[in-house]
């Protein structure tokens, strides 16, 4: 297996939180400054989550069908669009709209995971599917870090360095990284953006609803 794909994934899914965790320590205070009440603002902090929680199930559906790199491209090209709408913004329903956005096209980290299935080995998956955890915690940990100390500049400063990195993760990704999934033999099943069925589905299977819901 070739590691230089596998690696650059690692580095997607590290500066896909590296970005997230830019915002998390200013949204509050960007929300503030607009107006938002404390309610409001816990409405703007969860969005981003809730969108994710409905539509990351059609991006992993449709990267059976199409392949990861495109996803993957389409979601870090997401994620630049909706991380310079944030540091543009000047309305709380501009707010909205970035982290909304953000995500809806949120489908770094499950498409990651299946990228480390597609070209990994069973002996060595759980070693990479633990280093995406790394670089999920690495770049949590950092991006309020620095985004706390670039809101020293203004509110959206560090909306545009959390562009300006998933720009280059774009970049990236598009002469780097090959296409893993070899076998797109999946059922053919009518492709819904929001599959409530499906999400019934998940629930409903012993143990995997159970984690779901933790």
């Amino acid at each position: 297996m070739k590691r230089t794909p596998v690696y650059l994934v690692l580095l997607t899914v590290f500066i896909d939180l590296l970005g997230f965790g830019i915002i998390i320590p200013l949204l509050p205070f960007y929300a503030e400054h607009f107006g938002a009440a404390p309610t409001i603002i816990g409405l703007l902090t969860s969005s981003y989550s809730f969108m994710q929680f409905l539509f990351v199930p059609f991006w992993g559906r449709l990267s059976d069908r199409i392949g990861r790199r495109p996803i993957i491209l389409m979601s870090v090209t997401g994620s630049f669009i909706s991380y310079l709408i944030f540091g543009i913004a000047d309305s709380l329903t501009v707010l909205f709209v970035s982290r909304m956005l953000a995500g809806f096209m949120g489908a770094n980290i499950s498409t990651a995971q299946a990228y480390i299935a597609d070209t990994t080995s069973f002996e060595e998956r759980a070693k990479y599917m633990g280093l995406i955890g790394a670089a999920f915690g690495v770049g949590f940990m950092l991006g309020p870090f620095i985004g706390g100390i670039m809101s020293k500049i203004s509110y959206g400063t560090p909306g545009f360095f959390a562009s300006g990195l998933s720009l280059i993760n774009a970049v990236l990704a598009y002469f780097l990284l090959p296409e893993s999934l070899k076998d797109r033999s999946v059922p053919a099943r009518k492709l819904r953006l929001l599959n409530v069925t499906a999400i019934r589905e998940v629930f409903r299977k012993r143990g995997i609803g159970d984690l779901v819901l933790i």
